[in-house]
């Protein structure tokens, strides 16, 4: 591996982590557009395709359960969400869309495909970009997981 190689990563890395960061204040400025943050927007995805436990959402997202356990009560509260009794553990309910919920969600995705679609159409990105850096991403994530030969 060359110093240029090195170098590559590292200035890739850095526009990871600062698309990442951009791509997080649009998603909030969206949500709060429809009463939302990036949290609750995140906890509804995470839980929308079946109910699960705080701590298999918190797992799923990479996050504290503690922190995503405040956003589960305030969705609970405002209606968003309820709890379910989990047939494999009494003291850790599932969270589950309400109907409101699950509207809520559908503005959500339907306001970030819109952003999104013309953001990729000004930096004149298709699917197969997408696809390329992808699985490059996910070549050099799959080496970071792994662990270190010798």
């Amino acid at each position: 591996m060359v110093f240029e190689d090195l170098t590559a990563y590292r200035l890739l890395i850095a526009d990871v982590y600062e698309l990442a960061g951009a791509s997080r204040r649009t998603s909030e400025g969206l949500a709060r557009e429809v009463g939302q943050s990036a949290a609750r927007w995140h906890v509804l995805s995470v839980v929308s395709d079946g109910p699960r436990t705080v701590a298999g959402a918190a797992r799923r997202l990479g996050l504290a359960r503690q922190s995503v356990q405040r956003v589960v009560d305030d969705l609970v509260a405002g209606g968003q969400a309820e709890l379910q009794p989990n047939p494999d553990h009494a003291r850790a309910p599932l969270v589950a869309l309400t109907e409101a919920g699950v509207r809520s969600l559908a503005e959500l995705v339907r306001r970030s495909d819109a952003d999104r679609a013309a953001l990729l159409a000004r930096a004149g990105v298709d699917r197969a970009d997408l696809d390329r850096a992808r699985e490059v991403l996910r070549r050099v994530l799959a080496a970071v997981q792994e662990p270190p030969v010798g």
